[in-house]
């Protein structure tokens, strides 16, 4: 096994932050688990109203530098600084929001973990200015990062990546993992309510608005249908807008944020998870579903088309489709022989994914890249 190193993080967002989503999962899985191990991790991270300058979450100490005006440039200095100082021996740079373009000032090899790049689907989520810059900042990660290695979550992220002009040789692979659920078999779907449910941030990328329309197409087939959103995000009011103006309010639940045991319990009433984003990383949420035996219906995107194995843990349908996506809810309401084999599968699946063989591999690709300076 690979030495302990020290790890300088950059990533916007720690744990605790109100928008942490499943790429701050991911890191502090990991980075726990490795700082269990002996690994010193220290991560950069944005400020938000009453987080303390500096604390230790789940091992990593976290150092705020303030709100996003301030964040990025004290990002860069302090990087910069502790590299040259000779503090840390390795940076791991997450790309999921704004590049940090750390190879251009970082004296310290850096591993760019790639949870996914927003290409086009930026300009759904913020103002389009925003987006074209983040979309143009994009465009200069296969030329600035050419030298260093790259860690993907998902088979769509390293095709995604080399697609751009990053040579292949230099990006591998290691799927996220799960926490278990409590133990215990899950129920068949028959015996679960008529229920769909939505776990992730409320974004509008996220297509969270699909998974209502399709909804209303099912409920004369299914007159006691209910629906459950698990999570919080800017376009909440939107969402609850929309599922007033379809008739579905009285059968909708937001749920905001919720612990882990109680979206385990959430999913294993029901029977089916809808997953519609335009594009992920991976789809962590899908295979926590799966962990409970309950099959996804997704979009047909990247990331989700490698979290789903369409036809046999649930279904894919192309991005924004409502009425594939009512098929494949459908499909799973009617609880058949079919939709248990599915139920059946997505648990089977589950368990492949484990965030012990994932830090193991972060360890590796550690050791890697301060061996490749």
């Amino acid at each position: 096994m690979p030495r302990p190193r020290r790890v300088l993080v950059l990533n916007e967002r720690d744990l605790r932050h109100p928008k942490a989503g499943g790429a701050e999962t991911h890191v502090y899985e990991i980075m726990g688990r490795l700082v269990a191990r002996g690994f010193e991790v220290t991560h950069l991270a944005s400020s938000f109203p009453g987080a303390a300058r500096e604390e230790r979450v789940e091992g990593v100490r976290v150092r705020r530098l303030g709100g996003l005006a301030r964040y990025y440039p004290a990002a860069v200095l302090a990087c910069a600084r502790a590299t040259r100082r000779g503090e840390c021996d390795v940076v791991v740079e997450c790309l999921n929001k704004v590049p940090f373009f750390s190879p251009l000032y970082s004296a310290a090899p850096v591993l760019a973990l790639c949870h996914h790049l927003f290409g086009e689907t930026a300009f759904r989520q913020v103002a389009w200015p925003i987006a074209a810059a983040v979309f143009g900042f994009e465009r200069l990660v296969p030329p600035l990062y050419r030298h260093q290695r790259f860690l993907a979550i998902s088979e769509s992220s390293r095709a995604d990546l080399v697609r751009r002009g990053v040579r292949a040789e230099r990006v591998a692979v290691s799927f996220c993992g799960i926490r278990r659920p409590a133990p215990g078999p899950p129920k068949p779907l028959r015996e679960r309510p008529c229920r769909v449910s939505y776990v992730g941030r409320l974004e509008p990328y996220k297509r969270v608005d699909v998974l209502l329309r399709a909804a209303a197409r099912l409920t004369g087939r299914f007159p006691g249908l209910s629906l459950v959103l698990i999570g919080r995000g800017s376009d909440r009011p939107r969402l609850e807008m929309l599922a007033k103006e379809l008739g579905l309010e009285p059968r909708t639940s937001f749920t905001g944020f919720v612990s882990d045991a109680e979206r385990d319990e959430l999913l294993a009433e029901s029977r089916a998870c809808v997953c519609p984003s335009e594009k992920e990383g991976w789809g962590l949420t899908v295979i926590e579903a799966n962990a409970v035996g309950t099959p996804v219906v997704a979009s047909d995107a990247p990331g989700l088309r490698d979290s789903v194995r369409a036809g046999e843990t649930g279904f894919l349908a192309p991005p924004g489709d409502v009425a594939a996506f009512a098929s494949g809810i459908g499909a799973l309401l009617q609880a058949d022989d079919g939709a248990e084999r599915m139920a059946a599968a997505a648990l089977a699946w589950s368990e492949r994914f484990d965030w012990d063989r994932a830090a193991d591999e972060m360890a590796l690709e550690l050791d890697a890249a301060c061996q490749s300076r």
